[in-house]
């Protein structure tokens, strides 16, 4: 299978976040949960160790020329690195060495996340307080360093995975919020103007291309996801809560596919209270079915456009709802495969 062939081998992965604190026990999950094939494996975040291994603090460890340390209000600009984006190094570090672990011998696709350049920009304050957001200039720059931190990572992912073909994904739950200018002021009392869809799309397209001939996902949990704008901008595939869909998006879903876009749908629960939803791996797509039933679509395309997810990260549940809910992503996403009508 080429790079650029698709994500129809690896049916099923998660969006990113594991609960707890232990990096072996994470990667031993993320592993297991998808071996023989039935799924893609990724790199585990675990945002409960605290400041640096949360979603914005482990990007800005990522950063290149660039640096953040934890105020009140969330992450700062900073002029060196302190104990803060040394903390989120040190984390990822122990990440990746966990993985490469429990990786020996792996060929096959490999999923890393980070957050993109909107998203951060939005959530990362400029010395003055206010959102990198506010400041073109600021966020053009965050958008380089960020490109080249991830250059790097990917580069050192692919030294200790030799055999992996390394998948980009970028986490951009607020870009919705970004490009209708949603995001608030520090003050609360006034939002940002709104960004030019132009502007948002290329800056996209340029994290998204350093994975070269590798492929791309862009993934928001919040509702509204730019469909179109995100395939403009290079996706290979756009990676979205399945129960937010609107019957207005039905249509982007069905010139995605059309397209050649493909589709990782959350439609496991992340969370304890719904244990019921992980005893029938077919009810669990069966709405995916029903879409496409809907949109007139081929239903022999399923196994080749979908990827099962979680509805979004898994850190709010106990670890043993995350493994049972990774196992069932991969049995819901055979049982789409083997009965997609």
């Amino acid at each position: 299978m080429s790079e650029k062939s698709g994500f129809s081998t690896s049916a099923a992965t998660g969006i990113g976040s594991m609960p707890g604190g232990d990096a072996r026990e994470a990667a031993r999950t993320v592993t297991g949960s998808f071996a023989d094939g039935q799924g893609m494996p990724y790199l585990a975040e675990l945002p409960a160790r605290g400041p640096g291994a949360d979603m914005i603090g482990r990007t800005v460890g990522l950063l290149v020329e660039m640096y953040g340390h934890v105020e009140p209000s969330g992450w700062r600009i900073s002029d060196r690195p302190g104990r803060d984006t040394r903390r989120a190094r040190s984390w990822l570090g122990e990440d990746l060495d966990a993985l490469e672990e429990f990786t020996q011998g792996y060929e096959g696709l490999l999923k890393v996340q980070a957050v993109g350049p909107w998203t951060l920009a939005a959530g990362l304050e400029l010395r003055g307080g206010e959102a990198m957001l506010g400041d073109p200039g600021a966020c053009r720059d965050l958008a380089g360093s960020l490109a080249e931190g991830l250059r790097t990572h990917l580069s050192e992912v692919r030294r200790r995975i030799p055999g992996a073909e390394v998948v980009l994904q970028l986490d951009e739950p607020s870009l919705t919020a970004v490009l209708r200018g949603r995001v608030r002021s520090a003050s609360g009392y006034r939002t940002y103007r709104a960004v030019d869809r132009q502007v948002v799309e290329g800056t996209l397209r340029d994290v998204l291309a350093v994975n070269g001939e590798g492929l791309t996902a862009v993934h928001s949990c919040a509702p509204e996801v730019p469909f179109a704008l995100l395939r403009r901008a290079g996706a290979g595939a756009v990676s979205f809560d399945f129960s937010l869909l609107t019957e207005r998006e039905e249509e982007a879903i069905g010139e995605a596919v059309e397209g050649g876009t493909q589709l990782f749908l959350g439609v496991v629960p992340g969370l304890d209270g719904a244990s019921a939803a992980l005893s029938d791996p077919g009810g669990s797509v069966k709405e995916v079915r029903t879409l496409w039933s809907r949109l007139g679509l081929n239903p022999g395309t399923l196994g080749e456009s979908v990827v099962i997810t979680p509805s979004c990260g898994l850190a709010g549940a106990s670890p043993a709802y995350a493994r049972a809910a990774l196992a069932h992503c991969a049995r819901a996403a055979k049982s789409l495969a083997d009965n997609p009508e």
